[in-house]
């Protein structure tokens, strides 16, 4: 193995000759051999920083211009192509990711023969760059996962459309309730995930606000005139979204409460799909000792013992990922607070449970949308015989005989194990055409 010497502040450093990256990567290489690399994600969004940092740079009139298009055309290289094993450091680091942000400036430097710091890194600092990055990364990821939760949303309006006519037994308390359309019920998924893509957009806002031209502590030391507005100017620009500088720069590096905010709104549709896949499970359960009101596709076998078993691997495997989505939070709730006088330093761990929430989400949403939502079906005629045999078919007798006339034909029901109609006739309190009017009514 040929190795070349590099060197940092500490001292000397031996490299493998084949690497592009610097003294302080392979310092950081050797001191942290904890979990998994750091999202490339997040790298992709750093060189995209940095590109936009050199840019604003030369147009604040500090940086050449030879210099600022190697900046570029290294940043360019990088996001064109396969660059994953430039980047090996790890997530559990330094709180602040400066390391990564190192590894970043060193690679870019080596690529375009320029220093990583004075060059790569001018008028930045990691304290202002990571956070930046980690808010880009957010919102570009944030785009597929959007338009995801949309298209899941329209399967089910196409769903509500197709089976509007079908009325079916409603239960609350896990118990027979009122009637509703099975449409309607459809609906309450749809309007869930409608809301909780407002939630994630509305959040997304705040993330657009960005603390960079912050620098170390959020006063900008080191920064020309001109160049927090000209760096986010070229963020906007180069990346198609909307990205607006803070006004407050000292609270962007010291609080990460815009990034809360945004995975609280991925935990909130991490809820909302455990309760839809929960009750398409409940409702497919079966297929003849459950409730079985609905089937969903039979994708694979789902027992190595029980011959012809299949399973809701759909609803299992959402779930699944809404419970990392929430134990997530916890994690950015717990990192977030830890802001210590002017700095975050739980950054990088904010970063990788963002980054893993909106993975998860947008994989599983189409997930279940493309194997479990577009293939439900109603079972009409098990919806029917629970419909016919509900008890709370009563509910509607109430108007007419009172609430507490109508309590005595449900236990006089469920006593001789009859219908709601059967037992009004026998007790003699409504005659059978007038039944057969109100429960028209409620069943319609």
């Amino acid at each position: 193995m040929e190795y070349r010497i590099e060197k940092d502040s500490l001292g000397e450093v031996k490299v493998e000759a084949d690497k592009l990256w610097g003294a302080q990567t392979q310092r950081s290489l050797e001191n942290f051999v904890i979990g998994d690399k750091m999202p490339y994600d997040l790298i992709r969004a750093i060189v995209t920083v940095k590109r936009c940092a050199a840019k604003a740079n030369f147009k604040a009139g500090k940086l050449s211009e030879e210099k600022c298009n190697r900046i570029c055309d290294a940043c360019d290289k990088v996001l064109g192509a396969d660059y994953k094993d430039s980047f090996p450091l790890v997530v559990y680091q330094t709180g602040s990711g400066t390391q990564t942000n190192m590894n970043v400036n060193e690679v870019l430097a080596h690529l375009a023969n320029v220093h990583p710091n004075d060059d790569c890194n001018m008028s930045q600092s990691t304290n202002d760059v990571f956070p930046t990055a980690i808010h880009v990364m957010a919102v570009l990821n944030s785009k597929q996962l959007i338009k995801n939760i949309d298209s899941l949303c329209r399967t089910f309006q196409k769903l509500e459309k197709e089976y509007d006519g079908i009325v079916k037994v409603g239960r609350t308390h896990l118990q027979d309730a009122t009637p509703v359309r099975f449409s309607a019920e459809i609906s309450a998924w749809r309007y869930a995930l409608e809301q909780a893509n407002d939630a994630i957009e509305k959040a997304i806002d705040s993330v657009r606000v960005l603390p960079l031209g912050g620098t170390a502590v959020g006063s900008g030391i080191n920064t020309p005139t001109g160049y927090a507005k000209y760096a986010v100017e070229e963020l906007s620009s180069f990346t198609g979204e909307k990205f607006f500088e803070s006004p407050n720069k000292y609270h962007a590096l010291a609080f990460k409460d815009a990034l809360l905010l945004y995975h609280g709104a991925l935990k909130n549709l991490a809820a909302s799909m455990i309760k839809i896949a929960n009750d398409v499970r409940w409702l497919s359960s079966g297929p003849r000792c459950g409730i079985g009101e609905i089937t969903i596709p039979a994708n694979e076998p789902g027992s190595s013992i029980m011959p012809g078993k299949v399973n809701p691997t759909q609803c299992e495997a959402v779930t699944m990922v809404a419970c990392s989505v929430i134990g997530n939070d916890t994690a950015v709730s717990l990192a977030a607070s830890q802001g210590n006088f002017e700095l975050n330093v739980f950054m990088p761990v904010i970063a990788l449970k963002i980054y893993e929430s909106a993975r998860l989400l947008t994989q599983a949403t189409e997930s279940f949308k493309v194997h479990c939502a577009e293939g439900i079906r109603p079972n009409v005629k098990k919806m029917k015989e629970y419909l016919n045999n509900t008890l709370m078919l009563a509910t509607a007798f109430s108007p007419y005989i009172g609430y507490d006339m109508s309590a005595k034909v449900v236990h006089y029901a469920f006593e001789k194990d009859i219908s709601v109609k059967e037992a009004c006739l026998a007790m003699g309190v409504l005659d059978e055409e007038k039944i057969d009017e109100i429960i028209s009514k409620a069943i319609s």
